[in-house]
């Protein structure tokens, strides 16, 4: 039987302490394949490259992998494994300046971070929170059987750590919080209200703009969902909806569709009515005992048509997901098919709809997983997004903190190219610097409605130093190189 093993654990049990993750993580939504032949070969270069530089500047092996020079060298050595994709100078690898020079500024809104609950480490969780976890435990255990015998530590994903991770860690300007799916008919992993609190915690902390919130939208629920929906608004003060349409919650025990005009038209009809126009969904990745049916983004169609004025962002980008398949075109450049399931279905409706404007695309776990796992594919399917969305409608996400701090994300975008292969094949433009600021940060802002030129202050300096020794008492003072989502074992 395969087990699930949390990334940060399984590092800590073999002495890994990579800057990029080596294999897929999953924030449970979705099964993480195993780690690849070649994520393997480049993990075994980057340990041979952190030992040999690490010496020469006078330093430990695990201390260079938390530099930006041993974030340069992981690049390195995925260049050194997959071919040139990643953009890296060799002066970066000793430097630690070199990575700044010449790199221009960048707005960055990710538009899919995640925390699980907000309780600190030095809180005393009450019986009933307690319970709380224990029913998600034992619900979740039915995909993930790692999670039935796991000791239940509710200061694993804190508040102070997702602000650790996102923004002291990363270039991170501002975030949207996203919600979880509802893990029972009567609750959810962490409900909408805590997520609240999260979001008015940072800004008032910060007395800034930097922490934006979902709510959640659940039309197979039918009244209960549009009373949720109003009280929601009422009380939280919500940026967008997020919505699940794969997860079996309704009477009837299957998914819903986003075009159903009985089930689903008076949701949007009611977001609209309430001001809260940005509708997003999960599409694609169809997590365990999900209805991988509705998971496709087919649905997306007809509603986007039916309701102008309602921002439809698909979450995943509608990415089904890595299979022997796909990794098999990859491998022979997509010579023989070009196309990327599911994602080109939305890419070719997107074609023949050429005056639709409201769709979107959100790259949150897709582009992580592809990234490490098969840069080609991860630079075919952002050209064949780009070449038929516009690059005004892809949308930058992490699925942080699940996969650790989001800098490597970053790193990783700012420094892909398209390879001339695809670029020659399939006319791809090159991903210039204004192309890669629109994903990072503008186009989400447009969405948003948040201003990239607005002054965010920074955290405040004695509580920066207060999180700098809670993380200095964890055993680490530079970046973490922690991710906390899970892996197969």
């Amino acid at each position: 039987m395969k087990r699930w093993i949390r990334k940060s654990e399984l590092d800590a049990r073999i002495g890994r302490d990579t800057p990029v993750p080596t294999q897929v993580i999953s924030n449970e939504e979705y099964a993480p394949p195993p780690q690849t032949r070649a994520q393997r070969e480049v993990e075994r270069r980057l340990d041979e490259m952190a030992s040999r530089l690490s010496r020469s500047l006078g330093m430990s092996r695990r201390r260079f992998l938390r530099t930006s020079c041993g974030m340069a060298a992981a690049f390195a050595a995925m260049n050194e494994v997959f071919g040139p994709f990643f953009r890296v100078h060799a002066s970066e690898l000793t430097e630690p300046a070199a990575s700044q020079e010449g790199n221009p500024d960048y707005f960055v809104l990710d538009a899919q971070v995640h925390h699980v609950n907000a309780l600190s480490p030095r809180a005393e969780p009450d019986k009933a929170f307690l319970d709380y976890l224990v029913e998600v435990r034992r619900f979740g255990a039915n995909w993930n059987p790692a999670l039935a015998d796991r000791e239940i530590r509710v200061e694993e994903l804190y508040r102070e750590t997702l602000i650790r991770e996102l923004f002291l860690e990363s270039e991170t300007d501002v975030v949207v919080l996203s919600a979880l799916p509802q893990m029972t008919r009567e609750s959810y992993l962490i409900d909408p209200e805590e997520l609240a609190k999260t979001k008015d915690f940072v800004n008032e902390l910060t007395d800034s703009r930097r922490v934006l919130g979902h709510g959640m939208l659940s039309p197979e629920l039918g009244e209960r969902n549009l009373d949720a929906m109003r009280s929601q608004v009422e009380t939280l003060k919500l940026d967008a909806w997020k919505g699940y349409p794969g997860q079996p919650l309704g009477p009837n025990g299957e998914g819903w569709w986003l075009d159903d005009e009985k089930l689903a038209y008076p949701s949007l009809e009611l977001a609209q009515k309430l001001g809260v126009r940005n509708v997003c969904l999960h599409k694609g990745l169809p997590a365990p005992g999900f209805s991988d049916e509705h998971c496709h983004p087919k649905d997306v169609f007809q509603a986007a048509l039916d309701f102008p004025g309602i921002n439809f962002l698909i979450y995943h980008a509608g990415f089904q997901g890595l299979n022997e398949e796909i990794m098999k075109k990859a491998e022979t450049g997509f010579a023989d098919d070009p196309e990327v399931p599911w994602v080109s279905d939305l890419c070719d409706w997107k074609k023949k709809n050429e005056n639709v404007r409201n769709v979107y695309l959100e790259l949150g776990a897709t582009f992580g997983m592809t990234a490490i796992t098969s840069p080609n594919l991860c630079a075919h399917m952002l050209g064949t997004i780009l070449e038929a969305f516009g690059e005004e409608h892809l949308i930058w996400g992490t699925d942080s903190i699940w996969w650790g701090s989001p800098q490597w994300q970053i790193e990783a975008l700012k420094r892909l190219e398209m390879p001339e292969p695809l670029a020659q094949r399939f006319g791809y433009s090159a991903l210039t610097t204004e192309v890669k600021r629109k994903i990072l940060g503008l186009n989400a802002a447009r969405v948003y409605g948040v201003d990239p030129e607005a002054r965010r202050n920074p955290l405040p300096g004695d509580y920066v130093g207060r999180l700098k020794r809670l993380a200095a008492d964890a055993g680490f003072g530079e970046r973490s190189n922690l991710q906390y989502g899970w892996v197969l074992r």
